[in-house]
């Protein structure tokens, strides 16, 4: 696997890990869940840190993109993801 690969893959996960996060949030609000429930909820106890890490990069990304917003502990879909999720959802 060259570097080019590599990266793409990455990315990929990411970009997946990103989607889980926001369709979680999205399918539970408007309960609200802390940052460590739901790592909880979407790793449980398997992955370690790797996982944590991916879903703390994920929420950090969405937030900077305006999708999640975070308020202390806990973390929340933004008006902007809520009404996309209204107009897209399944």
């Amino acid at each position: 696997m060259n570097d080019r690969d590599q990266i793409r893959s990455t990315s990929e996960e990411d970009a997946a890990t990103e989607s889980a996060v926001l369709k979680h949030l999205l399918a539970l609000h408007p309960t609200v869940l802390t940052l460590a429930e739901l790592i909880r909820e979407l790793d449980g106890e398997g992955e370690g840190f790797a996982g944590r890490d991916a879903i703390e990069r994920a929420v950090h990304d969405l937030i900077g993109a305006g999708l999640l917003h975070r308020n202390e502990a806990f973390v929340v879909p933004s008006r902007a993801a809520l009404r996309l999720d209204e107009l897209f959802g399944e």
